[in-house]
């Protein structure tokens, strides 16, 4: 089966954007994997928050780690799986912030999702992962400072949002691209346009 078609106006290949069932079963496996990386992360996160007790908002440095699997996979809900299956299997796994973790997965994926939208998926590159994962961190960033640090002066919530949205960007969205460059050398993203455009380079 052929992974793009012939555009009618230009005769350039345009990705499949549709979904098969091994692609369904790659991303689930990705997005179960960064469950357990999701958990060993949260209490790397828990362990090091004395560390940040005199600035509290630096900690959002930490953050990009969480944003990684709604950006692998641009296919259409892929983000949203992606980070929803990641969130359940950290919260399954033990996450310290239980059900509420499920909910920070949905949000993200959704606001990464929304990026993807926007470029039809049809590309990915490291421009689209870096905007999907910052606007996965800014979604993050919201529901932080509405759940856990509405006390936090204006100047701390602000700092915090400076800090997790490039996080989110460098390490969610850089580090997304580096993963699928790796990845893409084994065949396993071979159907997603992630894959695809990393092979071609």
């Amino acid at each position: 089966m052929s992974i793009s078609r012939q555009s009618s106006e230009s005769g350039r290949p345009t990705p499949a954007v549709g979904w098969r069932t091994v692609d369904i079963v790659v991303a689930a496996v990705i997005a179960v994997a960064f469950g357990a990386v999701f958990q060993v992360w949260n209490l790397a996160w828990a362990a090091a928050s004395p560390a940040f007790v005199a600035f509290p908002p630096l900690q959002g440095l930490m953050y990009g780690v969480w944003m990684i699997p709604g950006v692998v996979v641009p296919r259409p809900g892929a983000a949203l799986l992606g980070e929803a299956i990641a969130a359940s299997a950290s919260a399954l796994f033990g996450a310290q912030w239980g059900l509420l973790t499920v909910g920070y997965g949905l949000a993200q994926g959704a606001a990464a999702e929304l990026i993807f939208a926007f470029g039809l998926y049809r590309r990915w590159g490291l421009p689209s992962a870096i905007l999907a994962a910052a606007a996965a961190g800014a979604a993050a960033t919201l529901l932080d400072v509405a759940v856990y640090y509405a006390e936090w002066s204006p100047a701390w919530q602000l700092a915090y949002a400076a800090l997790v949205i490039p996080s989110s960007a460098a390490i969610g969205g850089i580090g997304s691209w580096l993963l699928v460059r790796s990845l893409a050398q084994t065949g396993v993203l071979s159907g997603f346009a992630s894959g695809r455009e990393q092979r071609e380079v």
